[in-house]
């Protein structure tokens, strides 16, 4: 494969420096590589392949070369520069929500929908979908190829690491306060993260839905490319550092026994099976926290109905659920397509 100009934007925060990592651990055939972030962030150096890179201010003339962009520093700043990105040659790879719903705009999980990578040449940019959405979708596909899903009950149990790291800081600040016998600080969430479980991440919506789960529910049907599908999903954060955990109910069109659902994940590109309940093996957030794959166990049939599967999955949500698949997108485009 031939080299290429890479620009990540966001580069300082927690998954633009997984995307640096994860682009050196890849080996991704970077020629030449431009971190990007916002003036607060001027002056600091990142490290790839053993060099010292300075990192620079993001600016309307900052993709003039590039062939590929990395983005990760939040929706205005996408909706501002990937456009401007796209018009310079880059084809941008964005993780923001900024995107995700546009018509024209693949949403792409590698290992589900590579086929949409195509439509990048509609607007230059390509859009990485939500960390929860990612995981689950990885696990349902091969399900739904087999026996067609009707339905998802999902409920997460998602890391602060998906808040950033000011949400990782608090989450260990309130724990070595209470352990102190000292009042939590609370700032970055509503309420007090540790040793609780918030039922809500993102902002209300109208119809008594967080925009977390409006997104799952959207973008599970955009990737799966099946509007039919029905979706319903509680988001929750809780008090993990690392690490995605969802509890996914399938109803199918057709009956599939687990073991038959186990076969399927076996063989699935990015699933690892964890599934023996009599040795207490299932996957665990601690377990997946700086690993590429997505994890499925405590598959079981859901006996209320006469097609439904129950199943667990976990993913790290700043690899697969961003930083790796953006990367994994990018090596297609460049194989592929640039």
């Amino acid at each position: 494969m031939k080299s290429f100009c890479v620009a990540v934007v966001g580069a300082t925060g927690a998954v633009g420096n997984e995307m640096i990592k994860i682009l050196e651990e890849r080996n991704f055939p970077v020629g030449e590589i431009k971190l990007l972030a916002s003036e607060r962030s001027l002056g600091k150096n990142l490290e790839y392949k053993g060099k010292s890179i300075p990192v620079e201010v993001l600016k309307e003339d900052s993709f003039t070369g590039v062939q590929i962009g990395l983005f990760s520093a939040g929706g205005s700043i996408s909706e501002k520069f990937a456009p401007l990105a796209a018009q310079a040659g880059c084809v941008v790879v964005d993780n923001t929500s900024a995107f995700r719903m546009v018509p024209d705009i693949p949403l792409v999980v590698p290992e589900v929908n590579p086929e949409a990578i195509a439509l990048y040449k509609n607007r230059g940019i390509i859009a990485n979908p939500n960390c929860s959405t990612i995981q689950m979708v990885v696990a349902l596909k091969p399900i739904h190829d087999a026996v067609r899903i009707k339905r998802i009950v999902v409920s997460t149990y998602q890391a602060v690491s998906g808040t950033g790291k000011k949400a990782v800081d608090e989450l260990m600040n309130q724990t070595r306060a209470l352990l102190s016998f000292q009042d939590p600080v609370v700032k970055v969430y509503p309420h007090q993260i540790a040793f609780n479980c918030l039922p809500q991440i993102d902002v209300f919506v109208d119809n008594g839905y967080t925009k977390e789960e409006m997104k799952m529910i959207n973008e599970t049907k955009k990737i799966m490319n099946d509007p039919s599908i029905a979706v319903t999903a509680t988001t929750v954060r809780v008090p993990v550092f690392y690490a995605h955990s969802e509890s996914v109910n399938i109803e199918t069109e057709k009956k599939i026994t687990p073991q038959e659902v186990r076969d399927l994940l076996a063989k699935a590109p990015g699933v690892t099976v964890v599934d023996d309940p009599q040795q207490r093996l299932y996957p665990m957030a601690i377990h997946a926290a700086g690993k590429d794959g997505t994890f499925v166990g405590r598959i079981r049939e859901d006996e209320s109905i006469p097609n439904g599967i129950n199943m667990w999955v976990v993913s790290d949500n700043l690899r697969k659920g961003a930083a790796l698949n953006a990367v994994q997108i990018a090596e297609i485009l460049g194989k592929d397509y640039l």
